[in-house]
């Protein structure tokens, strides 16, 4: 059981607690058996006071508001940007080390932005900051693939189509996308169900995601390219996106081509990626084979297929990427953050 009488244990808070990334990663918590001595679940007031299991015994939400951090050593934040900015100075100031899930502090120079499998070795001190933040959920996958090429064989670009599932935008995402479905289904001229998409995603596709900037592209957008860049330490590494809504409950794909600066052997990409930890490479002997969200398999890997070196052009090559955007994406990334702080010794 990860709930232990160790004082060395870390106690945690989990702010954002009844949301979908925060209720997998208590899943995650209890799965990878992930020790802690004290538990406190924080949420919004529309929260507070909704009793939740955890390890067969029933906890209290508690408010946001009103929550004292003190005696907290890891707090992981999934309740949004605003809530982020509100309340993350307040548990840093009261001694917490926070592990951030929203875009809030991801490009502040003080504060690590950590894929534990590409950039581990950040973690080596407590941040200044009090704050390691958890990158966006295309990012997240598409560096754990990057970062070996650009070892092998240097990175001269990268451009990316993601088609980002309706999980994306939390319960509500997914609830409107069934809601949409089944309103289409009973009558084709319906417009379907609006609110957390504009227009409705029920079979349909939404090229925008989040706010559109004076540049023309979205804030998504933006952060696939500036993360990329700072989690792989090339500050002018060239990624350039269109991230896509589709009607897809759970996990993320993207399609990404990349050209290096040398050749490129299929048989030897192939072989590097699949040797990467918690890689699942579907064409490393059927070549074409591919992932879908629906039958990509273990949630906690990154899966990948059609790996296609350009005949053309042999520096450049296409991945078919699927992700959990829910885990690898968010929950499963911010615990092995977790996981590497107290392996290092550095809460």
């Amino acid at each position: 059981m990860p709930r232990v009488t160790d004082p060395t244990a870390p106690h945690i808070a989990l702010v954002g607690a009844t949301g979908v990334v925060g209720t997998t990663l208590l899943r995650l918590i209890e799965e990878r058996g992930f020790r802690y001595r004290g538990l406190d679940l924080v949420a919004s007031a529309r929260s507070a006071g909704r009793e939740v299991t955890v390890e067969g015994h029933s906890c209290r939400v508690q408010d946001v508001d009103g929550f004292d951090f003190a005696g907290v050593d890891i707090a992981f934040f999934s309740a949004g940007a605003g809530v982020s900015r509100t309340f993350v100075p307040k548990a840093v100031a009261q001694g917490a080390l926070v592990i951030d899930n929203t875009s809030a502090f991801r490009m502040d120079p003080g504060t690590p932005l950590v894929v534990p499998q590409v950039n581990a070795h950040v973690l080596g001190t407590r941040p200044e900051s009090g704050v390691v933040a958890n990158p966006n959920c295309s990012t997240i996958p598409l560096v754990r693939l990057l970062r070996p090429v650009q070892e092998r064989w240097g990175i001269r670009q990268v451009v990316v189509s993601t088609y980002q599932a309706a999980s994306g935008a939390g319960y509500s995402g997914v609830e409107e996308l069934r809601a949409g479905a089944r309103s289409v289904l009973d009558d084709p001229d319906s417009a379907g169900v609006t609110g957390t998409f504009s227009p409705s995603l029920a079979f349909d596709v939404i090229p925008s995601i989040d706010r559109l900037l004076d540049d023309g592209f979205t804030f998504e957008e933006q952060k696939m390219l500036q993360e990329s860049r700072k989690i792989l330490e090339l500050p002018h590494l060239d990624v350039t996106t269109t991230c896509v809504r589709v009607p897809v409950a759970n996990s993320h794909s993207e399609a990404a081509w990349i050209e290096c600066h040398e050749p490129v052997d299929r048989g030897e990409l192939v072989r590097l990626l699949a040797g990467q930890d918690e890689v699942t490479v579907h064409d490393l002997d059927t070549v074409g084979a591919f992932p879908t969200p629906r039958t990509a398999g273990d949630p906690n890997r990154v899966h990948v297929g059609r790996v296609r070196v350009a005949a053309h052009n042999p520096r450049g090559f296409w991945l078919w990427i699927v992700a959990d955007n829910v885990r690898i994406g968010a929950a499963l990334n911010a615990l092995q953050i977790a996981e590497e702080l107290t392996r290092r010794g550095a809460l």
